[in-house]
């Protein structure tokens, strides 16, 4: 196996593929764009809202302007649909802005994987949803999600 393969490899089966998704929500709540970069190919394409990056170098910079506007960042990803060496995911994000507005980011992603595990091709089509700060409902500490706090549809998202 290539020292940058990334397991579980596909093809996908319900534990791997959730197992990947997990993988994924806890690298991005990292915040940290180089680590998240990592998963992907070297060319990996992109698509994000209006916003096309390819490969790693692209998506560390997309993702370091990410967090920097996007603050407070904590996301949750769910496993909606896989098959072979694709894998589609729902999400729902919550962050505010520079003035202190928060958001709560819901969307759908679509994910191609070569055969050492490392993304391809993301697919991202998100819409953001002004909440007052009271709506919130993602409040563990800034990183990983805790294992005991709800999922998704456990939170009716």
């Amino acid at each position: 196996m290539p020292a940058e393969a990334r397991p579980p490899l596909p093809p996908f089966t319900h534990a791997t593929a959730a197992q990947k998704v997990r993988m994924a929500e806890d690298g991005w709540n990292s915040r940290d764009p180089q680590r998240v970069a990592m998963a992907y190919t070297a060319d990996s394409r992109w698509r994000n809202r209006s916003e096309f990056p390819q490969g790693r170098e692209q998506i560390g910079e997309f993702l370091a302007h990410k967090w920097q506007r996007e603050q407070q960042y904590r996301l949750i990803k769910e496993l909606w649909a896989y098959d072979g060496n694709r894998i589609a995911v729902r999400f729902a994000y919550e962050w505010h802005d520079a003035n202190g507005q928060w958001y709560r980011s819901y969307g759908n992603e679509n994910w191609e994987f070569d055969e050492h595990g490392l993304m391809q091709a993301r697919h991202a089509s998100i819409n953001d949803l002004p909440i007052r700060e009271e709506q919130r409902l993602f409040h563990w500490p800034q990183g990983r999600r805790p294992d005991d706090h709800p999922g998704l549809s456990e939170l009716g998202l």
